[in-house]
């Protein structure tokens, strides 16, 4: 279950930003302050940033934008993080390695671009020592556990940047990923996380892992920010060799779900699950989902693929890896990881007879690839085959860290386009993802189609567009909780996070599971966390119908004196609820459960 730690503080989304700024209830002085000061709270457990800007290097940015009209920029004030392996002028790089670091004099071409376009940046997070792992536990700065369930990981490399979005941190964050370390983290936390087609974003500034192979991607909760942001970032940069010229029709966000269309998903008995009981299921859902959408499912053979995947930590297949940074590790051997040391040491091995062999297989399995791809507008896979715990990583780390790349590493091999996007949750709460495929420049295709996915209702339904409803919710509709899926598939999204006035008692009733909470009005009253979530109008009575006795509507008075429609319950319902007012909220007094 999600830590109460972990509860977004405020709403960080784009659209929600520049209403405020523009309204000026809100600036990025007193915003970035905020987060600074949770963020120096959460670190200590977290261990997402390692270098968090301080209110002095925060300075500048702040000042160049308190010169500016909020409406003169399209990302004014918006916070985001940095992967340690990405250039911030100012900023230690580490690459998760304190020997390695060095002091850039500019930032990464991404990061100026951004920072141009107004954004704020936040600091440097985490990641597995040289971008070497999938799972987020790779680091001397300590390994980075999972918001929604302590038992298991972040995951990796881009470990601390999908904390950092998370956590509410940041509005969006920049990871990179080789092998599935900008979507491995996306599936474990519940965010999209946008990996673009090579050289689309510029790695000019970047650590690199496998220059040939390394894209800069994005974490961010929304398929249609995501999209946003990669429209604005994405520039030829032509004093770099990777970058790539961006065509027209993806230069822009398409939104919606382009229908009709036809998805290909591997054949019965090729998607491996490694014992994972639940995720079967989940994926059919997900299948269900693109098919209610105006997509066809077409099976495919997959095998072209997971062979393609084989090579990439091969002998030859780690020989770039040891191209990047080989000497160094070669020259201060204690300051490396020993696993990094296992993974790289094939790799000083292989000759270039391995290397040219290795090509030669890789264009013939992306022929057959290629191919599948011809009669398909895209590809649905899962993006994990299944979450492994912290303790049955740490007993076989190199195993269980290939396995959950198993279908994220041939992708950036056959240079093809992916999203990962939230498909739901495992039984225990934690998140769980499917990853929409697309050749070379479908970016924009794929977010279009992920922003569908993650709001099916929403965007099919027959509602007029201003049609919406609010409700607040404090208990198992919570984000990341047991019944929210009964929001999101209605195709809710929150609005914020924040607390009633001091005039409620909260209950958790009998019964279950799941256990629900009731939130009464009292005299003698505490604040209770709370979110506020918006759907179409014409969703509410079937969540009405879902939610059950002894629960209804009615208003709530919120922190700020604001009135939104919530679910109460009536005093005389209470027979055999137990008080737990004094936690101030149902995250906080789970977590209690989950102690004992």
């Amino acid at each position: 279950m999600r830590s109460a730690d972990a509860t977004p503080a405020v709403d960080l989304s784009l659209a929600f930003l520049r209403s405020a700024y523009r309204q000026g209830s809100l600036t990025p002085r007193r915003l970035l302050h905020e987060l600074l000061a949770r963020a120096r709270t959460l670190n200590g457990h977290y261990h997402l940033y390692i270098h968090l800007l301080d209110e002095a290097a925060l300075e500048p940015y702040l000042a160049a934008l308190e010169a500016r009209d909020p409406a003169s920029l399209p990302l004014y004030g918006v916070p985001f993080a940095i992967k340690d392996n990405i250039d911030l002028a100012g900023a230690p790089t580490t690459a998760a390695c304190p020997t390695y670091a060095y002091a850039p004099e500019r930032s990464a071409s991404v990061v100026q671009r951004l920072i141009e376009l107004g954004a704020v940046p936040t600091g440097k997070t985490n990641l597995d020592q040289f971008a070497t792992g999938l799972n987020g536990q790779r680091s001397p700065y300590g390994g980075c556990p999972n918001p929604f369930h302590a038992d298991y990981p972040s995951g990796g490399s881009s470990s601390g940047s999908a904390l950092a979005v998370s956590l509410g941190l940041a509005s969006f964050s920049l990871g990179t990923d080789t092998a599935g370390s900008g979507r491995v983290p996306a599936a474990l936390n519940g965010l999209v996380g946008c990996k673009p087609t090579r050289g689309l974003l510029s790695i000019e500034g970047l650590v690199p892992c496998c220059r040939s192979l390394d894209c800069v991607s994005i974490f961010a909760r929304q398929a249609t920010e995501a999209a946003e942001l990669l429209a604005l970032a994405a520039q030829h940069h032509p004093e770099q060799a990777w970058s790539r010229h961006n065509p027209a029709w993806n230069a822009r966000p398409i939104g919606g779900a382009p229908a009709p269309f036809r998805f290909g998903v591997p054949r019965a008995g090729q998607l491996q699950w490694l014992g994972c009981t639940e995720s079967p299921a989940l994926f059919e859902r997900a299948r269900e989902r693109l098919e209610a959408l105006g997509g066809s499912a077409v099976e495919v053979d997959f095998q072209p693929f997971l062979d393609a995947a084989t090579l990439l930590y091969a002998p030859a297949g780690t020989a770039e890896r040891q191209a990047g940074f080989g000497d160094f590790v070669a020259a201060h051997p204690d300051e490396v990881l020993p696993v990094i040391r296992e993974v790289l040491a094939p790799g000083a091995l292989a000759s270039a007879v391995d290397r040219v062999r290795s090509d030669q297989q890789l264009a013939e399995f992306k022929r057959l690839c290629d191919r599948t791809l011809e009669a398909l507008d895209l590809m649905l896979i899962p993006t994990i085959p299944r979450a492994w715990t912290l303790a049955q990583i740490e007993a076989e780390p190199v195993l269980r860290n290939s396995e959950l790349g198993l279908y994220t590493n041939f992708v950036n091999l056959l240079d093809y386009a992916a999203v990962a996007v939230p498909a739901g949750q495992l039984g225990n709460g934690l998140p769980w993802g499917v990853t929409l495929l697309g050749r070379a420049f479908t970016d924009q295709y794929l977010l279009g189609l992920a922003a569908a996915f993650q709001q099916p209702k929403a965007i099919a339904g027959s509602a007029r567009p201003g049609d919406r409803m609010r409700v607040v919710v404090c208990g198992a509709h919570l984000q990341g909780l047991a019944l929210n899926h009964q929001l999101v598939e209605r195709g809710g999204r929150l609005v914020r996070a924040t607390h009633s006035a001091p005039n409620y008692r909260l209950y958790a009733l009998p019964g279950g599971p799941p256990q629900r909470p009731a939130m009464v009005r009292a005299a003698d009253g505490v604040a209770i966390e709370v979110e506020v979530w918006e759907l179409l109008s014409t969703e509410m009575g079937s969540l009405l119908a879902a939610i059950g006795a002894p629960l209804g509507l009615g208003k709530v008075v919120l922190a700020d004196g604001t009135l939104e429609t919530g679910f109460i319950c009536e005093h005389g319902a209470l027979a055999g609820a137990e008080d737990i007012s004094v936690h101030g909220g149902w995250r906080a007094w789970l977590a209690t459960q989950a102690r004992t």
